[in-house]
């Protein structure tokens, strides 16, 4: 089987996919058109986020019989198309979770204690005691909403610390544990200080987070995304922490992190939360540790090799 990468990738993944006696082709340099040209000629797709991949392209893929992508979500893949096409498709969903979790942590107690800003008024000759008072994360009830291999070990760290946890998985029961609560939105709505998204873009959840989202909590909260920015509606976000309904947020998403090709709108609702004290963004990179560079290899690896297998009993 020959196998085609299209997406830089932590080096061992070539030498770990011929040991599974594939043929591997790395061309991270290849864009949407000179993947279409070729793909006729491949068994097996590995793939980050280039591109999406839907019904036309598969059409291309005559031969593909699954696609592995290094990273956690799927929103970029047609799963239906691809049942359709009985196209395999792997997610490394495991191998990041420890990144993120780490990653969200250090958002949260770097907003809580203000860090940063204690940083950088020192560095500037500030030294102002009082006005970077710390607020405890110890005793806080945060809402967990998906409790899947991120979100469980978000929720692990954080009860480390003395959180009460209530977690929200629509798809999930019979899930609570000691540290953990199961939990209803509504129990979320009610008592949460901080709420923290660990569910996939789909549909349902595109521009979920908004207005009527925000009204519905009894507490100001601080929230945290480090799922798909495109879940969270930032024009409300923006009302929600002028209204004090929102009173801080953990953002390492956005919905659009091209920058440069914001429009109007969405250059105000930048520039004020990048202006916000209390307002942590990060380009994207909770799950993208040195570690999970190399753990996301090792997920896929094994994932292709029990497909290899199953298919060739």
């Amino acid at each position: 089987m020959k196998v085609l990468i299209v997406d830089e990738m932590h080096e061992s993944i070539v030498n770990m996919l011929s040991e599974l006696g594939l043929e591997v082709d790395y061309c991270p340099e290849y864009k949407l058109k000179e993947t279409q040209k070729i793909i006729h000629a491949y068994e097996g797709l590995v793939i980050r986020s280039k591109f999406s991949i839907g019904a036309e392209f598969l059409k291309l893929a005559s031969r593909l019989k699954f696609i592995a992508r290094a990273g956690a979500g799927l929103d970029l893949i047609d799963l239906t198309a691809c049942k359709v096409a009985d196209v395999a498709v792997f997610s490394a969903n495991e191998a990041n979770k420890v990144a993120v979790a780490e990653h969200l942590m250090g958002m949260l107690l770097g907003l809580l204690h203000s860090i940063p800003k204690g940083n950088s008024e020192v560095k500037a000759g500030v030294w102002d005691r009082e006005g970077n008072r710390g607020v405890e994360l110890f005793g806080k009830t945060v809402g967990i909403i998906g409790l899947g291999n991120n979100g469980r070990a978000t929720a692990e760290r954080l009860a480390a610390f003395g959180c009460k946890i209530l977690a929200y998985d629509k798809f999930k029961y019979g899930f609570g544990t000691h540290l953990i609560g199961e939990s209803s939105m509504e129990e979320i709505f009610e008592q949460a200080d901080i709420v923290s998204l660990h569910v996939p873009l789909t549909a349902d959840t595109q521009a979920w987070v908004n207005a009527d989202f925000f009204d519905r909590f009894k507490k100001p909260i601080v929230l945290c995304n480090i799922a798909r920015g495109e879940i969270v509606k930032l024009s409300d976000l923006v009302e929600a922490l002028k209204d004090g309904k929102v009173k801080g947020a953990c953002l390492d998403v956005l919905e659009n992190e091209k920058l440069h090709k914001l429009s109007e709108e969405q250059k105000e609702v930048f520039a004020y939360l990048a202006a916000h004290e209390n307002v942590m963004l990060s380009p994207h990179v909770a799950g993208w540790s040195v570690e999970s560079y190399y753990k996301i290899n090792v997920v896929l690896r094994d994932k292709i090799a029990r497909y290899l297998l199953k298919n060739r009993q």
